[in-house]
């Protein structure tokens, strides 16, 4: 084998000629790629690094390390995604390629802004890494290794909603005492824990355990019956696809030479594991987080991940991003004095350049009417001063809390929306998914069971059970009239989707279901419902590039895998965001409103009494207190409304947790009048 090495004036180039047996070919090419390799970096090296400019000292030296495991130990409003696009930017100009670097987040919103960051700082023809979230990865390898996986190219990907229509039948069918949403919340964390049926069934050890095994068992075969997999599936099967096939392993972690990992505190058991293994032997990951705002221990992310990183990883460096660019220093000082109270973390101290600016305001009301009416207040305020609606944010510990804080922004006249109502999950919208579904994999009862009904066509239970259960020679000819009717308009609807642009398959299939023609008859009601439709059809057309069928594809995953705050990054009204602290993370504002602080709600006691993790609690307030800008409230009641009767409550111990100097009591101003209790 003969390998030329050159390097012109704008590029570097290498010409082989290879002669000999396969045996050999295999390994003098590996061996040339490695020389290539370091060759191609050390004409880099040479020249100006230009994607370091504008970074801060820290962030420079994140971006700029390269080789063998980075942990970038970055705080709240730190520039960590700046500094993890500009890393992948100075990678490429160093001579990796783009298809060799992939990077994977948690939520589209943020995969889709790092993309984009990433595409304005290279120079057109590079090429783009692939960005991605760990179920989309996941999709994408299931769908390209299917067979490996022993998988249908096509499986169908059921969300929330569709496995917990699935547990129900089966819970009733084995007349199991259990909650099918505790059944659900057992599977979904093993799975997300790694652990298969097989494995989980052989520990089961008590009556509980043994249940969800049966449950489970039965689970998994209508999945496998549909040809679907369920959310936390394209995390498990994933992982399982790496673990038994060395040749898919052994091809992916030759296609990704850099890999990153963004808010690595979050990642479960499964999550850690893929990022593990394609990592390979090179072990060139960046993981990016911050034990600060591990807040998600309930959905299975381990803490010790991040603390345990350099030691699972030998000669990890570590960078500390410490310089907030977000927040004033007063909202800085109190973060900095509620977490330095946790043990569990690494030590760091924020610091910023930004103004001192206000101080922290808080309020105490005489109960949760009074707490929101304060709230809608001074928001109504903070408007007429020119503070526009969605740069203030609402946050709240429990969803319950919300009902008392859009009852006075209702009254109040301010416009507001609650994140946690997905668009994707309005029901007339996933009435035309599932007819796309259904169009795609016949066999998937959840959809058809969704959709036979929608709109009315005289098929009813019985019907609809004969004909999943493939006895169609059963039913009367009437029925039988009715049922080919409907497989009709499924067979149009998926020549649809075989031959048109993603955004005319979907409005064919609006139309062709009757869907558009039974809202069309609902009045006001059926208009405002029809416009979600044709707002889906609106979001299709991101899709129309791609060949016909992969375009309809493509947006069933989306609609399957986004994210409470995906939706928000859709949502372009200027109106104020109620949600939860959870729901808040890796979002900022420029003025915060943190209500329920009160003993037993934030921090939270334990349905039925008993403590909560109090780290992860102080760490959920410091993610609170850091998505503001410029204000914050701190309001608590001293008594609430729950579990329809009034409770005395005491005031947070987080409140005693902060400097006394940064605090100053707020009250009702000249529209106390306006207050109604």
């Amino acid at each position: 084998m003969a390998v030329g090495l050159g390097e012109g004036k704008h590029h570097r180039w290498v010409h082989a000629t290879v002669i000999g047996s396969s045996e050999s070919i295999h390994h003098e090419l590996g061996r040339w790629i490695a020389i290539l390799s370091n060759f191609t970096r050390s004409t880099c090296y040479s020249r100006p690094v230009k994607y370091l400019d504008g970074l801060n000292e820290r962030q420079k030296e994140a971006a700029s390390s390269i080789d063998g495991p980075l942990l970038i130990v970055a705080g709240a409003g730190a520039g960590k995604t700046k500094t993890i696009t500009h890393r992948i930017a100075h990678l490429i100009d160093v001579g990796v390629p783009a298809h060799a670097i992939v990077a994977v987040t948690f939520t589209n919103k943020a995969a889709g802004e790092m993309r984009e960051r990433v595409r304005s700082l290279v120079p057109p023809g590079r090429g783009v890494p692939l960005v991605t979230t760990f179920h989309s990865l996941g999709v994408r390898l299931l769908r390209e290794f299917h067979e490996a996986a022993r998988l249908p190219r096509s499986f169908t990907i059921w969300d929330r909603d569709d496995s917990m229509r699935a547990l129900k039948r089966i819970v009733e069918s084995v007349n199991s005492d259990l909650p099918p949403r505790s059944a659900l919340s057992v599977i979904s964390r093993q799975k997300g824990d790694g652990v298969s049926l097989k494995e989980y069934a052989a520990s089961a050890s008590d009556y509980r355990a043994q249940q969800v095994a049966r449950i489970w068992e039965k689970y998994d075969a209508e999945l496998k019956e549909e040809g679907a997999l369920d959310f936390d599936d394209l995390l498990l099967k994933t992982l399982e696809l790496l673990r038994t096939s060395p040749e898919v392993r052994t091809l992916l972690q030759n296609r990704w030479q850099y890999i990153t990992i963004d808010e690595y505190q979050d990642t479960n058991k499964s999550q850690y594991e893929i990022a593990r293994i394609l990592a390979g032997e090179k072990r060139n990951i960046c993981v990016v987080g911050d034990i600060d705002q591990n807040i998600y221990s309930w959905r299975g992310a381990q803490i010790d991940h991040l603390l345990d990183f350099e030691k699972n990883f030998p000669g990890t460096k570590v960078v500390l991003l410490e310089q907030n660019y977000r927040s004033t220093r007063t909202i800085l000082a109190a973060a900095n004095s509620i977490i330095q109270k946790n043990r569990r973390r690494v030590p760091k101290n924020l610091f910023t350049d930004n103004p001192v600016g206000e101080a922290i305001q808080t309020f105490g009301a005489r109960n949760d009417i009074e707490e929101a009416w304060f709230v809608a207040d001074r928001t109504a305020q903070m408007i007429e001063q020119g503070v526009p609606p969605k740069e203030i944010a609402v946050l709240y510990r429990e969803n319950f809390q919300s009902r008392a804080l859009e009852e006075a922004m209702l009254a109040a006249g301010i416009p507001y929306r609650v994140l946690g109502t997905r668009f994707f999950d309005r029901k007339e919208v996933k009435d035309v998914l599932s007819y796309l579904r259904a169009a795609m994999n016949p066999k998937s009862k959840v959809d058809m069971g969704r959709i036979v009904a929608v709109p009315s066509r005289g098929i009813g239970k019985v019907t609809l059970e004969k004909i999943l259960e493939g006895k169609d020679n059963e039913l009367s000819g009437a029925a039988k009239s009715k049922v080919l009717s409907f497989r009709t308009s499924l067979t149009k609807i998926k020549h649809a989707i075989e031959n048109l642009p993603c955004s005319e398959a979907v409005a064919y299939a609006a139309e062709e279901s009757g869907i558009d023609a039974m809202l069309k008859n609902q009045g006001d009601e059926g208009k405002e419902r029809l416009d979600n439709v044709r707002e889906l059809v609106n979001f299709a057309t991101r899709y129309d590039d791609f060949p016909p069928f992969e375009g309809i594809e493509r947006l069933l995953e989306e609609a399957a895998l986004q994210s409470d705050q995906d939706q928000l990054a859709h949502d372009v009204r200027n109106s104020v965001a109620l949600m939860t602290v959870h729901a808040s993370k890796g979002l900022e504002f420029n003025t915060v409103f943190i209500t329920g602080l009160e003993q037993g709600l934030f921090p939270s006691e334990r349905e039925g009494g008993g403590e909560r993790d109090p780290e992860e609690e102080r760490r959920l307030f410091y993610v609170a207190i850091t998505r503001a800008k410029s204000r914050v409230f701190l309001c608590y009641a001293r008594e609430r409304l729950r579990w329809g009767s009034r409770e005395y409550t005491l005031p947070s111990e987080f409140l005693s947790e902060i400097d006394d100097r940064l605090l100053q009591p707020a009250g009702f101003d000249d529209g106390e009048q306006t207050i109604h209790i």
